[in-house]
């Protein structure tokens, strides 16, 4: 070791010494204990970021994951809709079929017994009518595929509406329906709020034994407040928000009194959803065993100048006036579904309609020329026919072809947002299938009477 190392050892030897001598007095200690406390905390801190680190890295892979699970729920779901969409037309049309078939074959019964059978089946039909329309409607809603189209809607005419849906059913079941006319308009979605109100006046009537239901309007400021009233069985406040759950019954209904078990508990489901869309509100109280009341808060607007054209609830009115009588009537029905064509075949021809028949636009138009003196009254069309034909486009080629605006029904189990504004314009009417015989012959005469206005 040369003198230069030694040196630098030696001086190595002092630093270290005079470090062992500041730490054995107590400034020292204290400074030795404030490293090795700070050493101690450096490392927590260290251990903890890694341990939030690892923590904000699961929360991130769960995201993850659960934006993945809710992205496959919605395509799932969004599935499901179109999946019922596109299977509605293949199920309702034998559905259509079936129940057009049981009005005809109640026509020729020649005993009671064998009408009193008809007519159970044919309720029976028209419960599986219903309960299909109500889980395609809901699920369309659950979708968010069921947008609103707010216009100016009289309560009036809507009311009336319910009422003559409604008069027959309270006066079979020994109740009496109030119905107080207010004159007040709202804004809202004709379609949606109607179905709201009757589903609401429909469970008033099933769940009430004596009295009745009231439907009654009044304004509050800028709200318009209808209200739906009855005399039935009460709800209890803890079981409010269970009736809107779909397939929840609260009580025994009439419906199972008298068999028909119509009354599936998805009414008030599909209005809890009708009224998010619409952002309108809704509240109820009841009290068991005295009744219930539900309120609607809508929007207040001022009539319309121009009056709305007669809808199908006032066909019944126009038929008793006009005095046209159905018998004779020419009509070209469109029908690619043969039990479907078979059944309107069979029940236009017992209500003496003279017919032409056809599947396409290429057999309408052949029928036509094969005996040119016939002139159809009344055109009847399907709406999606073969090779993606659709019965707007037949009607629309049939009237170019003839020169004249022929009066159309087109016929379909789930009409498009598109075809109900169509409808509205006059084009054509709309009738959802299955066809209900009463409202379809109704529908016919009052069609008929226009076809005799257009042809004067």
């Amino acid at each position: 070791m040369g003198k230069q190392d030694r040196q630098e050892l030696e001086k190595v030897r002092r630093i270290n010494q005079a470090l062992v001598d500041r730490s054995t007095d107590s400034q020292g200690r204290d400074n030795f204990s404030r490293v090795r406390t700070g050493i101690g905390l450096e490392e927590q801190v260290r251990q903890r970021t890694y341990e939030l680190t690892s923590t904000l890295s699961d929360l991130q892979r769960s995201n993850r994951q659960l934006i993945t699970a809710k992205e496959t729920a919605e395509q799932a779901n969004n599935s499901k809709t179109r999946f019922l969409a596109a299977a509605s037309h293949d199920v309702l049309q034998p559905l259509n079929a079936a129940l057009l078939l049981m009005s005809t074959l109640t026509t020729v019964q020649g005993n009671d017994e064998g009408k009193k059978l008809c007519r159970q089946v044919e309720r029976s039909l028209e419960t599986m009518d219903t309960l299909l329309r109500n889980l395609l409607y809901m699920s369309r809603l659950d979708a968010g595929d069921v947008k609103p189209h707010f216009q100016t809607v009289s309560l009036d005419r809507l009311f009336d509406s319910i009422a003559s849906d409604f008069e027959p059913i309270a006066q079979v079941r020994n109740l009496d329906l109030r119905v107080r006319r207010s004159g007040l308009h709202v804004w809202s979605d004709p379609t949606m709020l109607r179905r709201t109100i009757q589903n609401i006046v429909a469970n008033a009537l099933r769940y009430t034994k004596k009295g009745g239901a009231l439907l009654v309007a009044g304004k509050r400021g800028g709200e318009v407040h209808v209200r739906i009233a009855d005399t039935g069985v009460g709800i209890d406040r803890a079981r409010f928000k269970d009736i809107f759950i779909e397939f929840q019954r609260c009580a025994q209904g009439q419906d199972d009194l008298d068999g028909s078990s119509a009354g599936m508990g998805l009414g008030l489901a599909i209005v809890e959803r009708m009224i998010h869309t619409l952002n309108h509100s809704l509240s109820l109280n009841s009290r068991v065993g005295y009744g219930s009341c539900f309120s609607l808060r809508l929007p207040h607007t001022e009539a319309p100048e121009q009056v709305p054209q007669p809808t199908v609830n006032s066909y019944r009115h126009h038929e008793k006036l006009s005095g046209i009588k159905l018998a004779g009537a020419n009509i070209l029905i469109i029908e690619n579904d043969l039990a479907a064509l078979q059944a309107m075949e069979a029940l236009l021809g017992q209500w003496g309609c003279n017919l032409r028949l056809a599947s396409s636009t290429r057999e309408a138009m052949s029928a036509l020329s094969i005996d040119q003196a016939w002139n159809p009254d009344i055109i009847i069309a399907d709406q999606h026919l073969n090779n993606d034909e659709r019965g707007t486009s037949v009607v629309r080629i049939l009237r170019q072809l003839i020169g004249r605006q022929i009066p159309a029904v087109i016929v379909t189990a789930d009409p498009s947002e598109r075809l109900w504004k169509m409808a509205d314009q006059g084009q054509f009417e709309v009738m959802q299938k299955p066809v209900k015989p009463a409202q379809l012959r109704a529908l016919l005469t009052h069609l008929r009477s226009r076809s005799f206005e257009l042809s004067a």
